[in-house]
């Protein structure tokens, strides 16, 4: 006639939506990203914490539409964000073929591999600025910060 199921967790004290928890401060931002993601429901959440962290996004499906995107988008890009792993084209592919249309573009790659296999397969340079998936809206903000703030 029926099941009842009782479950227990631990007791935890709430945090703020924007609070990471370690009392750090995540500072916001105002700079164009262009988020290439081919799963639908990642790109849009991806999409909705940089938005409500005043980032301007401009996401894309695939490296073909990226492409499009960036060639018509009449303002500046600040920050590639993209898969490394994705139908037709990678990541890395991808950043050498929007270089030379946003030069000054930073690149941040994301993957549900860990960096050490994505740099065996020659997917990823070492160095370069990566996030692996999953990963919570705080280490998103917080690593896409880091790199728009990176000295060049």
């Amino acid at each position: 006639k029926g099941s009842t199921f009782k479950i227990y967790l631990p007791a935890a004290e709430l945090a703020a939506p924007d609070d990471p928890g370690d009392g750090e401060f995540l500072r916001r931002g105002n700079e164009t990203i262009l988020l290439v993601e081919n799963e639908p429901a990642l790109r849009e959440l991806t999409q909705q914490v940089l938005e409500r962290s005043g980032y301007t996004v401009l996401p894309a499906a695939n490296s073909d539409q990226a492409i499009r995107i960036s060639s018509i988008h009449p303002g500046q890009v600040h920050l590639l964000l993209t898969d490394l792993v994705m139908p037709a084209t990678n990541g890395k592919e991808l950043a050498a073929r929007l270089r030379p249309l946003r030069r000054n573009a930073r690149v941040l790659y994301m993957s549900d591999f860990p960096a050490e296999t994505m740099m065996e397969n020659g997917a990823l340079d070492s160095g370069a600025a990566f996030l692996e998936k999953p990963f919570t809206p705080e280490a998103l903000a917080r690593k896409v910060r880091e790199t728009l703030d990176q000295i060049s």
